[in-house]
């Protein structure tokens, strides 16, 4: 099968399309022909070593496309059935095996791309606004990069709830974007904290979800309120610096944290409640996804760099 792998960790150009072995299922696994494949920051991260993988290896996080073959001790599939999954790393490829314990099924009116769209960055957006810092109405959060995959997402199931956004993105085209999905303001991100102490009356957000890392640090903890939460999900600016604690006291009592997804799948039945709730409001209308750009398989490199340039919005995906 065709593949895209890394032999070593750098650039985009590390990235080689290459004829590998087609996996076969084991217990409890199935095989996947991949009809859509997500690109994620996630993917960055380990191509250029920040995360480590054992190499040589096949990046990919997340697909969507038919049960090609069941593994022994699999109940419930059979070959056609129409699957997506996340957090399964190996999806720059024809094929992948995942187990099946991580698949969920595609409803017949959602598409495979709006099915991979949906998985890591989808559920991303619904564990933060659902569980990190549960929204409510009324409440105010700031969502960075607002028109990134996570972002315009982010914005759209916050608005759901009742909450206020304000949002930061890089150009006024992506402002526009951020304020199409329900952002009450978008701002560049050097006028965040004042544009939040302006909504605010001076108190600060309860909540801001920071993708970005970094870059975004010290305007995300200046932007809170009291006993604000700082949900710090990503770095594709770079990782945040060493600091004291005593940091987060001064400024209020604050609370940090620092998930991924993997830690709002463990408890059962989890990955099944995100996922019916992201397909069904896709299918409802009340869940836009904006797909930016699509690429062959063999031109994951390409892709990638668009990506890590911040040339893009919406979600960005591969076609085997």
């Amino acid at each position: 099968m065709r593949a895209i792998q890394i032999q070593r960790t750098g650039g985009p150009e590390v990235l080689t399309p290459a004829e590998v072995p087609t996996p076969q299922p084991g217990p409890g696994q199935l095989l996947v022909r991949l009809q859509s494949i997500g690109i994620n920051f996630i993917d960055i991260y380990k191509r250029s070593g920040l995360y480590a993988l054992p190499l040589p290896a096949i990046l990919g996080e997340e697909g969507a496309g038919v049960v090609e073959a069941v593994g022994p001790q699999v109940r419930g599939y059979a070959p056609g059935d129409r699957v997506a999954y996340c957090s399964a790393t190996g999806s720059y490829a024809e094929f992948q095996v995942v187990p099946a314990e991580r698949v969920v099924r595609v409803p017949e009116a959602v598409s495979s791309d709006q099915a991979a769209a949906l998985m890591l960055q989808g559920m991303t957006a619904h564990y933060l606004v659902r569980s990190t810092f549960p929204l409510a109405a009324g409440q105010t959060c700031v969502v960075h990069a607002a028109a990134g995959g996570v972002g315009l997402l982010l914005t759209q199931l916050a608005r759901a709830l009742g909450a206020r956004v304000i949002a930061t993105a890089s150009t006024a085209e992506k402002r526009q974007l951020a304020r199409q999905a329900g952002a009450s303001l978008a701002v560049p991100y050097e006028e965040l904290v004042a544009a939040v102490k302006d909504q605010t009356a001076g108190k600060g957000a309860e909540v801001v979800y920071d993708g970005v890392g970094v870059a975004t640090w010290e305007a995300s903890l200046s932007s809170l309120a009291p006993r604000g939460t700082l949900a710090l999900y990503g770095q594709s600016s770079g990782p945040v610096a060493k600091f004291d604690p005593q940091e987060l006291n001064r400024r209020g009592g604050l609370f940090l944290t620092r998930p991924s997804l993997a830690h709002y799948l463990m408890q059962p039945g989890e990955l099944e409640w995100r996922a019916s709730e992201l397909f069904k409001m896709v299918q409802s209308g009340d869940l836009s996804l904006r797909i930016g750009g699509t690429w062959p398989l063999d031109q994951a490199a390409q892709a990638q760099a668009a990506l890590a340039e911040r040339r893009t919005t919406g979600k960005l995906l591969l076609h085997p």
